[in-house]
């Protein structure tokens, strides 16, 4: 049998696939928890533009008769109010109701507030909960939480998943009898296969989404990686590829984006499931498997004695009746 009508017929005994098996499975242990957490980020916030609309604060100020504070003046006003902070910037507002809008800095810690132009009186937080909780998951999202080193090891992460997606493709293909039932779910069948089947539907009917939000992942990390054909239209495939990672077409996409988000988290759970049963759960049980053959063993020795013992005491005890 050639290589070629092997794999077509039997993969699993193919040194390459095995080998790509080795990389899929470490490669997933290892950003597993990453994995799982841009992956439920990544689908809270595709409808982040709408929430933003819904929930910002919308304040308004009296306009009063008397003349709006200078640029100037509001950083005054807003530095006497956070003296150890440094006010970085000032934004007027546009209109003679709204507040003007001031952010500080403290090392590395930054506070954006709003305060009414005409008094100079602080109004509170700019963003709303729900504002602050989506700049929250963004920054998780887009940066670990770690500025340009976390956005470093995200453009990692994103390279990782693209190489799990590529192996994945490679793996799933079971051989020219089985391939349709690795499309399908066995919703009835015993936990381990339902949670293979998951792995291995999830897998092939999302495959597309997970190569396309890995290789994008790694354009908006690492953007000098692609070639200046790219660069060319820099503009016009940034807006692009940010539509196609997170599904802003139209609502529909949107729907399906935030839904479809969780698939990579869904198989990074499985598919450590899928170790846990076929290698962790053997080795924790072999040490109390050996302790319980231990001790049936001396379990079988004591009964053992104690036959012993008792045949000994019936004979000892038949000998003393027949002396007598």
């Amino acid at each position: 049998m050639t290589p070629w009508q092997q794999w077509v017929r039997r993969p699993q005994r193919l040194w390459i696939r095995r080998a790509f098996f080795q990389v899929h499975l470490w490669a997933g242990i290892g950003i597993g928890i990453y994995v799982v957490a841009i992956s439920i980020s990544g689908s809270a916030l595709v409808f982040r533009h709408e929430l933003t609309r819904s929930f910002s604060r919308k304040v308004v100020v009296m306009a009063y008769a008397g003349r709006r504070m200078s640029v100037d003046e509001l950083a005054e006003q807003a530095q006497r109010a956070y003296p150890s902070y440094e006010v970085d910037n000032v934004r007027e507002a546009a209109t003679p109701d709204a507040p003007d809008y001031v952010v500080l800095e403290l090392a590395h810690k930054r506070i954006e507030r709003l305060f009414d132009p005409y008094t100079g009186a602080d109004l509170g937080n700019a963003h709303s909960a729900v504002e602050r909780i989506l700049i929250w998951l963004a920054d998780l999202h887009d940066n670990l939480l770690g500025g340009r080193t976390g956005r470093y090891v995200n453009g990692i992460g994103s390279c990782v998943v693209t190489v799990l997606a590529l192996t994945g493709a490679i793996l799933w293909w079971p051989g020219i009898k089985d391939w349709r039932r690795s499309t399908t779910v066995s919703w009835k069948a015993h936990f381990p296969r339902l949670n293979w089947d998951l792995h291995s539907a999830i897998g092939f009917w999302c495959w597309l989404f997970v190569m396309i939000w890995g290789i994008s992942g790694v354009y908006f990390c690492f953007p000098a990686l692609f070639g200046p054909g790219v660069h060319l239209f820099a503009g016009l495939f940034l807006s692009w590829i940010a539509q196609l990672h997170f599904g802003r077409f139209n609502t529909l996409t949107e729907s399906l984006w935030t839904i479809f988000g969780l698939v990579p988290g869904i198989s990074a759970v499985t598919g450590a499931l899928m170790w846990w049963n076929r290698v962790l759960r053997k080795k924790f049980r072999r040490p109390y498997r050996q302790a319980e053959r231990t001790g049936a063993a001396n379990g079988a020795d004591v009964k053992e004695s104690n036959a012993v013992a008792d045949a000994t005491e019936l004979t000892v005890g038949g000998n003393s009746s027949s002396r007598a």
